[in-house]
């Protein structure tokens, strides 16, 4: 005969049962019709509202190479509350599009025009993408984004400073072409003061994100920027900031 302190006992462990035998629930898409100007990109739905707005909803697909591969449990969480933090602090480097976060997965902000040069600053020799300067560096390059690399770098070796590696941002799904600073203005993709701001507030952001991860124990590799202009042509921080998604982190080596 079990007491009731037991029989009470027994109904936690079979709740906990019952719960871990659920299926999680996963954020896969998040459409909604009656919202207006739907673009479904890679992992975020986004909808353009008319007051100028924008609501971006990360779900839990994960993107690789182009491509869907699956979908991981709170993955659209991790990301919007990871750029939360790295846009609470950063504000004070570079102007941000957010304005509110009615929801875990969910981030309202400014509407902007994307500029169309995809920004990734890189503090060590690594990367595996084909527009990576360690796949570049392994193909006998040694010029690069405007910039000379020396012989003999190694695998994984840190820069002696960070540098920009800006590519095209190809909107239509086609591949990124590798881009000098020279070469993103004389074709017009941005202005001259446009790529200073630019370019300024990019090496400043890494800046502040080597030194916040060191103090997690972690390495900033390398991240992608997504910058747009306002209504008044304000270069504004847009997408997410040292996410999982946007960027690479090194556990430090063993001392």
């Amino acid at each position: 005969m079990t007491s009731p302190a037991m029989e009470l006992e027994q109904g936690k462990v079979h709740d906990q049962c019952r719960r871990m035998v659920e299926p999680v629930r996963i954020l896969s898409e998040a459409h909604f019709p009656e919202l207006p100007n739907y673009y479904r990109g890679k992992v975020r739905e986004n909808y353009d509202l008319p007051d100028g707005q924008r609501i971006i909803i990360s779900t839990d697909r994960l993107s690789a190479f182009d491509r869907i591969l699956t979908c991981i449990p709170y993955k659209g969480q991790v990301l919007t509350q990871t750029a939360r933090y790295w846009f609470e602090a950063t504000k004070d480097i570079c102007p941000n599009h957010v304005l509110d976060y009615p929801d875990p997965n969910v981030v309202i902000g400014k509407r902007l025009d994307i500029l169309p040069v995809e920004v990734v600053v890189r503090g060590y020799l690594a990367g595996t993408t084909g527009t990576s300067i360690l796949t570049l560096y392994k193909k006998g390059e040694r010029e690069m984004y405007g910039m000379r690399l020396p012989d003999g770098m190694r695998d994984n070796q840190k820069l002696p400073t960070p540098v920009i590696t800006p590519t095209s941002k190809e909107f239509d799904g086609g591949h990124d072409e590798p881009l000098t600073p020279a070469e993103i203005v004389e074709r017009g993709l941005l202005t001259k003061e446009q790529w200073e701001t630019l370019s300024r507030y990019a090496l400043a952001l890494f800046a502040r994100g080597q030194d916040l991860a060191a103090k997690r124990g972690l390495i900033l590799v390398d991240t992608k920027y997504e910058f747009g202009t306002d209504e008044n042509g304000n270069i504004i921080l847009a997408d997410e900031i040292h996410t999982p998604d946007s960027s690479r982190y090194w556990l430090p080596p063993p001392p």
